[in-house]
């Protein structure tokens, strides 16, 4: 069914706003994902604060060209839908585990992140990046091993002394 001029100005009008407001765009080709699946994702990429949108490719294309950003507008193949957020990692992520789930099916193609446009391999980096609870624990984990190493050295002086 096609959509009428009206509702691809909204569309439009929608994807720029969102454009100029959030913080990180994944663009994720969802080739082959079954309704159950792409319904679950939704509830997952909702419950972490990201909104999952699906339009055509010319009105995406057409909402970046205007919103002026930084960068190529990577090649965009199948059926595309994006994924944003306020929070920068919480897309890349949120998608990214569904990607390792549905490997054959969906895929990040690219994506927008501090306001330049990048390509899948750059936005799959992203993607892996730890979350901030972990990132502490590895901070903490290097800053308490040379103290736990030297802990561990005056044990061994003081065992020589007895």
């Amino acid at each position: 069914m096609a959509i009428t001029k009206e509702k691809k100005q909204e569309i439009v009008v929608k994807l720029k706003d969102a454009f100029a407001n959030a913080q990180s765009f994944v663009f994720v080709n969802f080739h082959g994902l079954n309704v159950l699946g792409i319904s679950e994702m939704r509830r997952s990429l909702s419950a972490a604060g990201v909104t999952y949108f699906v339009a055509k490719k010319s009105l995406i294309r057409r909402a970046l060209s205007e919103a002026k950003l930084e960068g190529e507008v990577p090649d965009l193949p199948g059926e595309l839908a994006i994924a944003w957020s306020n929070d920068l990692i919480a897309p890349a992520r949120e998608v990214y585990g569904f990607q390792k789930k549905n490997p054959d099916s969906l895929k990040i193609v690219g994506g927008i992140f501090e306001g330049k446009l990048l390509g899948m391999v750059d936005m799959t980096e992203i993607a892996m990046i730890p979350p901030l609870p972990i990132l502490h624990g590895k901070f903490v984990n290097i800053i308490n091993s040379p103290i736990q190493r030297f802990v561990i050295l005056l044990d061994q002086i003081a065992a020589q002394k007895v």
